[in-house]
């Protein structure tokens, strides 16, 4: 995904700092925030920040991979579920794709996710790496 200057500098709150909203009626959690609870329509709420370790739930092997991104091929793109439920994508890094599997205990790491264009703007996000990494 190609992340804009702008948005990219509009969304480091919550990538940054891992910040999600809770809402109060539900007491769900969504990452990145929302200004409404899709379930129950509430508008309260408070941020919390995620927890940095989690579980695999799913993922996927990419091996032909966008431009933008093909220096990274072969690589994984997990769904992992954190310690307090929260779920989030992100791609698996410093492991071999074929020794990813369901139930893989990971943690969040502050990484670069890409350099955008000819002005070489860095920008940084989440990754997910083996706990036992």
């Amino acid at each position: 995904m190609k992340m804009f200057v702008p948005r990219n500098w509009r969304e480091y709150p919550s990538r940054y700092r891992l910040e999600a909203s809770r809402f109060t009626k539900s007491g769900t959690v969504y990452y990145p925030k929302r200004m409404v609870d899709p379930e129950t329509g509430d508008t309260e709420q408070e941020t919390v920040n995620l927890p940095l370790s989690g579980k695999v739930l799913t993922y996927t092997v990419i091996r032909t991979s966008p431009d933008q991104w093909k220096d990274l091929a072969p690589y994984a793109l997990a769904i992992v579920e954190l310690e307090d439920g929260t779920r989030m994508m992100g791609q698996l890094t410093d492991c071999n794709v074929e020794e990813v599997s369901i139930g893989m205990e990971v943690r969040l790491e502050f990484r670069r996710v890409q350099t955008e264009g000819h002005s070489g703007v860095l920008s940084y996000g989440h990754k997910f790496v083996p706990k036992w990494y």
